[in-house]
């Protein structure tokens, strides 16, 4: 309600009234108007005063969840299962929630990092490669494992008493046989038997009677339930396949071994602070290494995780070895493949060594 003004009074219009009664008017409108703007000013306090105060807290949003992606070893519910422990302490640790994301393919935990949907990752070589060049990612760790070695291995396994009898029968007549391997991403499952087996020996996998994919758990129950010859897989793998499955292990045996294949990497979103992922690095690398019943129980949930021993603290460099790997099959493929000239072969090799020396640059110099 506005208060009444002086102005607005039609009862003293100029010459009709004295003076004094005017002033006298005048002084009384003032008074009953600054009475009725205190009235105003008391309900406001009081409507102001019966609203509740809400801490800053309360009313202050949640951390957002970090999300983990999780590559597809074994089954997508049993990774989800090893890995929650340890990110429920991580999550306790950097005082955000944790939540996983686990997936049954390279294929679609590749493209959940494309959408945005995964802020942490344990990848291994390609994946990770991609993840840090193409994803704008960084390496944090890396894991360890009992038995010191600094890698892995990949392996060919074959039925015992199968139709296959050796290595050699395999490479005479690969239109023969049956394979079971890993998706294109997967390092020990198609990258380095590739490199290091088939296309020395001018064998493209794709050249099998037929080619099963899916992950180490499945490709090694393929070859021993009957349903392929030859299965590639990794030590890692193999030897928890032998404590999961130990009636389908002893009908497999090695046929074949690759050299030694770096260790899987954690790597993060170069979108998050500084100080986040350095509290992220520091949890991993503590992780199972504290006295007492807290660090045997941290043990035992990484001896779940492919029997790993901890992690150690890595940037970007680490991935060198999978950028080498990447590149030399590649430099493969363009020197097998058909071409309509020469000169196009040579201009495609020109490309891949250009875009090797790129990535030594950028993997070497990170921008810490």
């Amino acid at each position: 309600m506005p208060a009444p003004t002086a102005a607005a009074r039609p009862d003293c219009p100029p010459l009709r009234r004295p003076r004094r009664r005017c002033l006298a008017a005048d002084i009384a409108l003032r008074r009953a108007a600054e009475a009725l703007a205190a009235l105003w000013i008391g309900l406001a306090a009081s409507l102001s005063a019966a609203q509740p105060v809400l801490p800053p807290t309360a009313s202050a949003p949640a951390a957002a969840p970090v999300r983990f992606g999780i590559l597809p070893l074994g089954g997508a519910f049993e990774s989800r299962n090893d890995w929650e422990p340890l990110l429920a302490d991580m999550g306790r640790a950097i005082g955000r929630p944790v939540t996983v994301l686990s997936v049954t393919s390279y294929e679609a935990l590749d493209q959940a990092i494309q959408r945005g949907e995964v802020d942490i990752a344990f990848l291994s070589g390609r994946m990770a490669l991609d993840a840090v060049t193409l994803r704008q990612m960084r390496v944090l760790a890396q894991v360890t494992r009992h038995d010191g070695l600094p890698g892995y291995r990949a392996l060919l396994l074959v039925r015992e008493g199968g139709p296959l009898p050796s290595l050699e029968a395999l490479l005479a007549e690969p239109e023969r046989w049956r394979l079971a391997r890993g998706e294109p991403r997967s390092v020990s499952g198609y990258i380095v038997p590739q490199l290091q087996l088939f296309l020395p020996n001018r064998i493209a996998m794709e050249r099998f009677r037929s080619e099963t994919v899916g992950t180490h758990q499945a490709t090694a129950l393929a070859v021993a339930n009957g349903d392929a010859d030859v299965a590639t897989n990794n030590t890692a793998d193999f030897e928890r396949f032998r404590l999961q499955f130990p009636a389908e292990a002893r009908r497999l045996r090695v046929i074949w071994e690759s050299d030694l294949i770096p260790h899987a990497q954690i790597v993060m979103r170069n979108s998050y602070p500084p100080a986040l992922r350095g509290q992220v690095q520091a949890f991993l690398v503590a992780y199972g290494k504290a006295p007492g019943a807290r660090g045997e129980a941290q043990r035992a949930v990484l001896k779940s995780l492919h029997d790993l021993a901890g992690f150690l603290p890595a940037d970007n460099s680490s991935l060198v070895p999978a950028a080498r790997l990447a590149y030399q099959l590649a430099r493969q493929n363009a020197m097998t493949a058909q071409w309509v000239n020469e000169e196009a072969r040579q201009a495609r090799l020109q490309r891949l060594d250009a875009t090797f020396a790129e990535q030594m640059a950028a993997l070497r110099d990170d921008g810490r």
